[in-house]
């Protein structure tokens, strides 16, 4: 198992740049696929962004695509979540997640572990 910490949410304004980020621990990080979700007030939670064990290989929502980045740093067990021209609509709790899985999918089931959040909201 590895242990999942998010930070550097909070209130931003439409227009706005935010990274988020997810400091991993326990288990050797770069043996997992790093994805973020979130999840809107009343909503299920949605895919955002995977990344792949190497870095080498990215998928992202369609909602999303052109202004989040997902990268991760596997010297420092983090994965990040770099998030430009915010909307309304991108207000959630945006969590972290690890998954073991030997291919890259955005299937919230395929990860094994996860954080506990972090809130952003954009004002319009």
């Amino acid at each position: 198992q590895v242990q999942l910490v998010e930070s550097g949410g909070g209130l931003v304004q439409a227009g706005d740049s935010l990274t988020v980020s997810c400091a991993a621990s326990g288990r050797a990080f770069s043996s997992y696929n790093m994805g973020w979700f979130r999840q809107a007030p009343g909503k299920e939670r949605e895919f955002v962004a995977v990344i792949s064990r190497g870095g080498g290989v990215t998928y992202y929502a369609d909602s999303v695509k052109g202004r989040f980045t997902i990268s991760r740093d596997n010297v420092k067990n983090t994965v990040y979540l770099q998030m430009k021209n915010l909307k309304a609509e991108d207000t959630a709790v945006y969590y972290c997640a690890a998954g073991g899985r030997p291919i890259v999918t955005s299937i919230a089931r395929d990860f094994g572990s996860w954080g506990q959040g972090t809130q952003v909201t954009v004002s319009s």
